[in-house]
């Protein structure tokens, strides 16, 4: 595939999204195809985040609130948002239309000259690859390092990936943050990156994917279709301290065209963690992930060292956002499953209380409930799994003090009349965004405005 291939085409964006998911899509596209129509169920209300960057795209047409039969039928190619189910009843119809149907992840795949490394999973795989590439670049200038420059994107949404596309050189190295979406569309293809990382797997996206082994299904197919990179081989990392981890890396292990690594926290030096400045075991191992591919491509653990104390913790992340009268108050927002709240309460030896509570995506909360009898003084719960939660927890009955707010507002104020002086409060709420904000993004920047705003 070549710009070439969209030439004079009528180009269908499907689903431009409330974050701008579509727009570097439509940008991309506005100037190669014929015709260009972004159609998607929101109105403009809803994408007033993501309309205005395409003001200047003179030949775009927006169908919006709703999908066309018509539009699907008579498009040569449909790009559709890795948020759409590939069962989708309108790509269906363009199916049966013979239309050609890609995403941008599936474009990005086809079009890029340089080495493509992706980091999957569950948990960590943002900080994960944020670290990689970090590492990558601190290498560059060294011995043994013949890369020149590092690209980071994918999932972690920083980069325009097909607008940056004439930018990138064969001898680069481009690291992609990948979710189990992007990857089912990779697989209509049989694509996978040559360097292909999993940090851990646990129940997740059982909304969309209806059982974890059909989520577990779509993660593998990174690993089931890689090929041989330039040096002749695959090769297929895996966190040897997640089970379905150590389960991939015996399957693959056996491969004789494949190198597979396993990488845990005991990778991590003394000398190389006192330069790392995030807390908790989870991020440990994702600083274990991140060493396991700057080695693989030459990076000297010298250069690392040097460079180490420069990275800056992702927004939203085990976020320090403030400290109130002695209170320490963590954004964690990207939590979106139990087990990534789970991750955050094991990152604490102070006294706690947690925010949780969010949208339902169908997964169970028990462990959840016993790690928060266990180790919380407190618990204040929002959201549709706020109900689901709070049973978890009673089962265990130590917690001595669990809390409901209609609002994320209320929350924040509930909890500051909880917390006294050497209290960690920690906003993870393990459950997707979806019932009360756009986002993970959005929860998290309203969680920070109210503790300025209750700070001032």
């Amino acid at each position: 595939m070549n710009k070439e291939f969209f030439s004079g085409k009528f180009v269908l964006v499907m689903g431009l999204g409330r974050f701008g998911g579509g727009v570097d899509v439509a940008e991309f596209v506005h100037e190669l195809a014929a015709k260009v129509v972004v159609t998607d169920l929101a109105g403009k209300e809803q994408l007033a985040g993501s309309l205005p960057r395409l003001k200047d795209c003179k030949n775009i047409e927006f169908h919006l609130a709703g999908h066309r039969k018509e539009d699907f039928e008579q498009a040569d190619i449909v790009v559709v948002n890795p948020a759409v189910p590939l069962d989708n009843e309108y790509l269906k119809i363009a199916g049966d239309s013979g239309k050609i149907v890609t995403s941008q992840i599936n474009i990005f795949f086809q079009m890029c000259p340089s080495t493509i490394i992706a980091i999957t999973g569950s948990n960590g795989k943002s900080t994960t690859a944020a670290l990689t590439a970090h590492l990558l670049r601190s290498g560059i200038g060294t011995c043994g390092v013949k890369y020149p420059k590092v690209w980071l994107g994918g999932n972690i949404g920083n980069q325009p990936l097909l607008g940056i596309l004439d930018q990138i050189k064969s001898e680069d190295l481009v690291v992609l943050e990948l979710s189990s979406f992007q990857i089912e569309h990779l697989a209509s293809i049989k694509k996978a990156p040559p360097v292909a990382l999993l940090t851990n797997l646990t129940p997740n996206h059982l909304d969309r994917h209806g059982t974890f082994s059909d989520y577990c299904d779509a993660k593998e197919n990174l690993f089931k279709f890689q090929k041989s990179d330039e040096n002749g081989q695959a090769v297929s990392i895996f966190c040897s301290e997640d089970e379905i981890a150590k389960e991939w890396f015996k399957k693959y292990n056996t491969q004789n065209d494949r190198k597979c690594i396993e990488y845990s926290t005991d990778d991590v030096s003394e000398e190389i963690s006192s330069k790392f400045g995030l807390a908790g075991r989870m991020n440990l191992l994702n600083l274990s992930g991140a060493l396991a591919i700057a080695r693989y491509f030459g990076v000297e653990d010298e250069s690392i060292i040097k460079t180490l104390t420069e990275f800056k913790p992702l927004a939203h992340r085990l976020q320090l956002t403030a400290n109130i009268n002695g209170v320490r108050w963590y954004n964690d927002s990207i939590s979106t499953t139990p087990q990534s709240a789970i991750a955050a309460l094991k990152a604490f030896d102070e006294p706690k209380i947690i925010i949780a509570g969010g949208y339902d995506k169908g997964v169970d909360f028990d462990q959840l409930g016993c790690e928060i009898a266990d180790n919380c003084k407190a618990v204040v719960l929002l959201g549709q799994t706020a109900g689901e939660i709070a049973e978890s927890i009673v089962k265990y009955a130590k917690t001595e003090k669990i809390e409901f707010a209609d609002s994320l507002e209320n929350a924040v104020r509930l909890t500051g009349s909880l917390a006294v002086e050497g209290d960690v409060v920690l906003f993870s709420p393990g459950c997707a965004s979806y019932d009360m904000f756009t986002n993970f993004q959005d929860r998290g920047e309203q969680f920070m405005r109210l503790l300025t705003e209750n700070n001032s």
